[in-house]
């Protein structure tokens, strides 16, 4: 799928084995430009979270198409080697995932692992970001988090490089 932001490409692999509802809302939202012109709103920088969060029409990180849908969980994540209590699995650097709120309440918004992040496996992985787009992530990452009054230093918060989503649309091309 191709996915041109303001930052550079973001070429997307969709798996549709994996997760084919996903997969099937993902299309359906871009066939019908849903994701034109939203920014990714959130960036994170944690040492064991570094994803790039997107998806959302408001800009907020509340909104979504206005449905939700079952998660179609990952089984066969490794073990985050920074977990020693097994729980949390490894979400690797290129990986795209949705988000959610809890069980059940996918919707819009996925977020795209610019390095490897140990998460609960309760996000559905539903494709990879291509080597052009590991590039533009990379950049983005590089340019870090606004800060705040509150936080001049954040790991978690709004990016620097705003990066907008200019139009996503399927294609045969990763």
């Amino acid at each position: 799928m191709a996915v041109p932001t303001s930052q550079g490409p973001l070429p997307l692999r969709l798996d549709r084995a994996k997760a084919p509802c996903t997969v099937q809302s993902f299309v359906h939202l871009a066939r019908h430009r849903f994701y034109d012109r939203t920014v990714c709103h959130r960036l994170t920088a944690y040492p064991t979270l570094k994803v790039l969060q997107c998806g959302d029409p408001t800009g907020t990180g509340e909104g979504g198409p206005g449905y939700q849908y079952k998660d179609e969980l990952p089984v066969d994540l490794p073990p985050a080697p920074s977990d020693p209590t097994g729980v949390r699995r490894l979400y690797g650097r290129g990986v795209l995932a949705m988000a959610n709120a809890g069980p059940n309440t996918n919707g819009s918004q996925f977020f795209v692992v610019y390095g490897d992040s140990a998460l609960r496996p309760n996000y559905t992985v539903f494709g990879t970001v291509g080597a052009a787009g590991l590039k533009t992530l990379d950049k983005i990452a590089a340019g870090g988090i606004e800060p705040t009054t509150q936080d001049p230093a954040p790991v978690d918060g709004i990016p620097v490089l705003r990066t907008e989503l200019l139009g996503v649309r399927p294609s045969c091309r990763p």
